[in-house]
């Protein structure tokens, strides 16, 4: 006698059902990246999900430690390399061994959702996705140099932006202006310096800007905090989990004192 599972295979009526439903599902996942997500076996937070379902093409998270800043870019990434042909996904971190572990999720989740209905992985590497469907994955130190060789970027992720150069930032907005991309900076603070705190404080408008605490994470028990708080020092415990821009230890003048002595209507004088 047959299992069911086997009756299930061998009937074709029910597995063309099947198929047409995975299609359907897929279908509706192509607009709602929150839907992949639950696929993958995450379950979005609700600012998640707002970001995951957002159009938005700047956005910047500060975001605590554990919060699930990497997740929901790495599934952001994912989506826009299954869903848009041809597109270039470039995960930038201050060392490349960041960067791997931001295309390391990005792959498990891959796993964790591939099927017929999706685009096949055409090549492989340590540092590199390609799909049949044209797109690639590439994941890079984050550097002016390891940047600049790389055009038509759809979307571009910066992780632990905060101690990211800031040349580098100021090299690839131009590039992000030329293919219409999106760009995601994430991070905990790092002082009040640094293209990060400058985006956050007075980027603009354009920016999408999302603050996730770590009391605001439901993965995050306030009795951990508390430890946590009790084995650190103050400045550092506000920077990593109370998403402060706090000033650094070896600031001689605060940001606040060094802003408070500029005066723009002085002209600067020109050495000639």
């Amino acid at each position: 006698m047959l299992s069911t599972k086997q009756n299930y295979s061998s009937n074709p009526l029910l597995i063309e059902a099947a198929n047409n439903a995975v299609k359907k599902r897929i279908e509706r996942e192509k607009g709602d990246a929150a839907l992949m997500a639950q696929r993958a076996g995450i379950l979005p937070d609700s600012w998640q999900s707002d970001l995951l379902r957002s159009d938005a093409r700047q956005m910047i998270l500060l975001c605590s430690r554990q919060s699930g800043k990497s997740t929901v870019s790495a599934i952001l990434g994912l989506h826009t390399a299954l869903f848009k042909e041809n597109s270039l996904v470039l995960l930038l971190s201050p060392s490349l061994r960041q960067s791997q572990e931001l295309f390391k999720k990005l792959k498990d989740f891959f796993a964790a959702i591939e099927c017929a209905a999706l685009p096949k992985v055409s090549e492989e590497s340590a540092l590199r996705l390609e799909f049949n469907n044209g797109s690639r994955v590439i994941a890079l130190p984050g550097s002016e140099t390891t940047i600049r060789g790389y055009s038509a970027v759809s979307l571009l992720i910066i992780d632990e932006a905060s101690i990211v150069e800031d040349s580098l930032f100021f090299a690839v907005k131009p590039m992000l202006a030329v293919s219409g991309g999106r760009i995601i900076l994430l991070s905990t603070p790092r002082g009040k310096r640094g293209f990060f705190h400058d985006v956050w404080t007075s980027g603009g408008a354009d920016w999408n800007r999302t603050c996730i605490t770590a009391r605001e994470c439901p993965r995050i028990s306030e009795q951990w905090l508390l430890k946590e708080k009790e084995s650190m020092p103050s400045f550092w415990f506000k920077q990593e989990f109370e998403c402060e821009f706090v000033e650094t230890m070896d600031s001689v003048f605060s940001y606040d004192d060094i802003h408070a002595a500029i005066d723009p209507s002085v002209k600067p004088l020109v050495f000639l």
